[in-house]
């Protein structure tokens, strides 16, 4: 069996596992949807189930059409980009850092409050993704996660946890 016979192959079965995939996660949306308690508030129609029922519906119409087309042949075009490099290799690296300020975050935002993982969150961001200016990048980073704190709770009205900065902000 040739490479090139046994990466069509392949393809193919990736490309049916995300019709699973897709088609999974819409039955989940349904089922969810469907397990949601009738709003007492809601008048017509259009109720709290309408539209995960919708999306749902049509996640399961996409993975159908999709294992259909995969089943008849049909495959994904390879990226082909001009500043897309296909020979280049994935930078375990980069993505380490990004996970860490991602997990720091979720560990830190209860303890320490929004604003400040916010900033550990972006700092780690920047700096993982090549930035080497720290001083500029925490002083953004600061002012990111303290706006967007008060944007959550003044503008929107959603509480972010604020930790170690109560009484201050």
């Amino acid at each position: 069996m040739s490479s090139a016979s046994s990466g069509a192959r392949e393809q193919g079965r990736s490309e049916l596992g995300v019709a699973l995939f897709l088609g999974g996660l819409g039955v989940l949306v349904i089922v969810q949807a469907l397990l949601l308690e009738e709003s007492l508030i809601a008048r017509g129609p259009v109720g709290p189930r309408t539209v995960p029922l919708v999306v749902g519906g049509l996640l399961v119409v996409v993975a159908a059409f999709l294992a259909v087309d995969v089943l008849r042949g049909g495959r994904g075009e390879p990226e082909g980009g001009e500043d897309v490099d296909l020979t280049g290799r994935s930078d375990w690296r980069t993505i380490a850092m990004l996970v860490a300020a991602f997990v720091a975050n979720a560990l830190l935002i209860e303890p320490l409050g929004w604003p400040v993982s916010g900033a550990i969150l972006f700092w780690g961001s920047a700096f993982a993704l090549g930035s080497r200016h720290p001083v500029r990048d925490l002083v953004i980073a600061v002012v990111l996660s303290v706006g967007t704190w008060y944007l959550f709770v003044l503008v929107l009205g959603i509480a972010l946890p604020v930790g170690v900065l109560e009484g201050i902000l």
